[in-house]
Formats: structure tokens, sequence, C-alpha cells
């Protein structure tokens, strides 16, 4: 698997590449500010991205949306629950001091868990509410393989940490809830890509995440 990781001011989110070794086709996870790092990746590597998946609409995951498009031209997947933070990027970027061009409008939405397919890979789609209401979680594995899946978990959880809940659509509750009842499903040995941070794992975060062992005692 290709993988690779950018993340710059003033929010410094993670952008992902991720592509396959033999066809080099690839998808693009969450273009934010760090586009232009990313798009030159692809181009260094010589890889068609066939999806733009975004994890939610967060100006920080989207504000890299636009220059994506026009210079891939592949689709952009967003969850229907997510749609009305898309549609207020400029203004949320204005809430920052920021100017944030307006994502072009999403080609298709999450249906069920997939599969979105490119190349030997393939990303298996899970709903994650409670950060905003149209997270999802990105499980991508090579197709026929039978190890753990990558996880790209967006703002749902973090190393040591959990998203924030004080945001438009924000619930705490409904964020542990979905943490415990879809992440922690995956295998201990899956790593999670968070969208700030360094990546974990699911067995380090069910055995010393903080607000999960707090959550489960008083569950």
């Amino acid at each position: 698997m290709i993988l690779e990781r950018a993340a710059v001011g003033p929010f410094f989110k993670n952008g992902y590449v991720v592509g396959c070794e033999r066809t080099r086709e690839a998808v693009f996870i969450d273009p934010g500010d760090e586009v232009d790092q990313l798009l030159a990746f692809i181009a260094a590597e010589q890889l068609s991205v066939k999806h733009i998946l975004l994890t939610h609409a967060h100006v920080d995951h989207v504000s890299g949306v636009a220059p994506a498009k026009r210079a891939l031209g592949a689709p952009i997947y967003l969850h229907k629950d997510d749609q009305f933070l898309y549609d207020r990027t400029v203004q949320t970027g204005q809430m920052f001091g920021l100017t944030v061009e307006q994502p072009p409008p999403v080609d298709r939405y999450y249906e069920g868990e997939g599969p979105i397919l490119f190349g030997d890979y393939e990303v298996r789609i899970k709903h994650t509410p409670g950060h905003c209401p149209g997270g999802v979680c990105l499980a991508l594995s090579k197709k026929g393989h039978a190890g753990p899946p990558d996880l790209f978990v967006g703002d749902t959880l973090f190393a040591g940490s959990i998203g924030r809940t004080d945001l438009p659509g924000g619930n705490y509750e409904i964020l542990l809830e979905a943490i415990t009842r879809a992440l922690f499903a995956f295998p201990e040995d899956s790593v999670v890509y968070s969208g700030h941070g360094p990546e974990t794992t699911i067995g380090r975060e069910k055995a010393s995440n903080p607000f999960v062992l707090e959550y489960l005692v008083r569950r």
C-alpha cells in the first residue's frame, strides 16, 4: 500500500493519499489546506485518483476539495447528513478569519457500507456520528486479504482523545456510542489514522483512552 499524509497550519489537519502499489490507482481522503503537497505527491508517484473521500464536512477537512476536484476530476463522496456543513464552508471559514473556496457539489453520497474500489483495495464505510451528524470511518483493506483493515476515522477518535462535540450537530453520548459500537468492533491491531495527530490502534484506545474508559464505566 502507498500511503502519504500531510498537515499544515492553521488547523494541522491530516490529509491522506492511499494508493495501490500494483495499479497506481488511489483515493484522496479529506483534502484540506495541505492539498498542494498531496497533489504534488500524486503527480510525482504517477497515481490515478479514482475517488475523493470525505470523512465529514468540517471546514478543515474540505478546504482543499475544490482544487483537488479541478486537478483530478474524481467524484466527491460525503455522508448526506453533513450536507448542511458542506454548504456552509465559506461562511464557516469566515468565522475563523479565513478565505475558503466553496467546494463543488457532492457527486455521490455514501450508501450502506460499500465497497468503494480502487486497484487491489476496497473501502468499507461505517457511519460514526457524534463529532458531526455525517461522520464516517473509512475501513481500507486489500481485497481478499484476511488482515485487519486500516481505519481513516476523521475527527471521531484520536490517540488518547476523541473529537469535539460542541460544534453544530455534535453530541458527546452519540460520539462515544459510535466509537464503542462501530470502531471497537474492528480488530485491536487495526491502525487508526485520525484527522489530527499521530496514528494509534484500536487496541491501544480500548485500553487507555480516558474518554472511552469513563464512558464504559458509566454505561
